[in-house]
């Protein structure tokens, strides 16, 4: 079949063939079980008969017309009813009434009720014994009401199957969204960061290249480094928390690589400073703490926060220096980055998607964030993330 053609409607069409089946079922059972000696056969008259194909036939389709085929079993009882003739089949009006209860709005299924509880009454009033006609009343009425509970019950089930399964969507759009929102964070953090240092090592290589050309080859080293790193940060976080390896994510080579190569952590903030000094940010590392207590996750986004500051830093400051201070407990995580900027310096003051990023980053950790201005001059970011799992008030 090429693409845009219509789908056939083959005989094995799973949503029209089974539930006809299956509506098929009990219009035999009713219509074979109300048919044996004694009931409908023994009368010898062919118009009974037709009576009771017309009371049962119905049910074939009611589930795809529940209104239409319980008008046409009530029609069929109303035509029995005065023709003064008493068929077993009519049980088939409680199965139309159930269906419509269990398919149909509440309006249709309250009008079903009514409609079926005044045939009660008129089949009482013709067929009740003498004395009995309020008890016969009360049978009928109590049959009726079990099948509209029958069919509030099926009602309310398929709302909760229903319920289940929206809730089950919502919960794999929401996961696929937060995909994209860690992917688009980490995208921003690694071609952010290591383009301006890429960039300020071309500058710096541009600059000494004729007086000093073992550092300009030193620095295009520095270049070439820094940019398989950041396709290989790519690669990974392109890949990461996807074993099937979707339309974005790594194949196997690349899954091996990344477990041979972790994420970055508390343990590569020394080889970010370097970097940062090398690109002409003369950076300050101290780390208070025990680093293996800290989840993996976590210590990523000490990692991508600390890398995001001194960023900006070499960004937007040019000639300031920087100090990264980490704190860590089993409990918390503390990292506080400063440098000596200019001042009046804006960088990152409004929401933009680097502040943003780090923004969702902590609140991952029901952490805080602080970034702006330090009086005097230079700018300051630090952040408190909870590792504690709980939740502030």
């Amino acid at each position: 079949m090429k693409r845009g053609d219509r789908p056939v409607a083959w005989p094995t069409d799973p949503i029209r063939w089974p539930s006809l089946a299956a509506d098929a079922l009990p219009a035999a059972v009713i219509f074979l079980v109300t048919l044996g000696p004694g009931q409908v056969l023994s009368r010898g008259e062919p118009w009974t008969l037709l009576l009771q194909v017309a009371l049962t036939a119905p049910l074939l389709w009611r589930r795809r017309a529940p209104l239409t085929v319980f008008c046409a079993v009530g029609a069929a009882a109303a035509i029995q009813w005065a023709a003064g003739v008493q068929l077993p089949a009519d049980v088939a009006l409680l199965v139309a009434l159930y269906t419509v209860v269990a398919h149909r709005p509440w309006r249709w299924a309250l009008t079903a009720a009514l409609v079926l509880e005044a045939g009660v009454v008129l089949a009482a009033a013709r067929w009740a014994p003498p004395g009995q006609f309020p008890f016969s009343v009360a049978a009928l009425a109590a049959m009726a009401a079990v099948a509209v509970t029958t069919g509030l019950w099926a009602r309310a089930r398929r709302a909760y199957v229903a319920s289940l399964e929206h809730d089950r969507e919502q919960r794999a759009r929401l996961a696929v969204a937060e995909e994209r929102a860690r992917m688009t964070r980490d995208m921003h953090d690694i071609v952010t960061h290591n383009l301006s240092v890429m960039v300020a090592l071309a500058d710096g290589a541009a600059h000494v290249r004729h007086r000093a050309p073992e550092r300009a080859a030193d620095a295009m080293e520095r270049i070439a480094g820094i940019g398989r790193q950041a396709l290989e940060d790519m690669r990974r976080s392109l890949g990461a928390g996807e074993p099937g390896a979707g339309e974005f994510g790594a194949g196997p080579a690349e899954r091996a690589d990344a477990s041979r190569h972790p994420a970055p952590g508390i343990d590569q903030l020394g080889p970010l400073a370097d970097r940062m000094r090398a690109a002409g940010l003369p950076t300050s590392l101290r780390v208070a703490g025990d680093p293996g207590t800290i989840p993996a996750a976590a210590q990523l986004t000490v990692y991508r926060l600390t890398q995001e500051a001194l960023t900006n830093t070499l960004r937007h400051a040019p000639g300031a220096t920087a100090e990264v201070r980490v704190r860590l407990t089993p409990r918390r995580a503390e990292v506080e980055i400063v440098d000596d900027g200019r001042p009046g310096r804006t960088a990152d003051g409004t929401p933009g998607r680097g502040l943003t990023g780090m923004r969702e980053r902590v609140a991952a950790y029901d952490g805080t964030l602080h970034a702006g201005p330090v009086p005097g001059g230079g700018w300051r970011v630090a952040a408190d993330l909870n590792l504690t799992g709980e939740r502030r008030p």
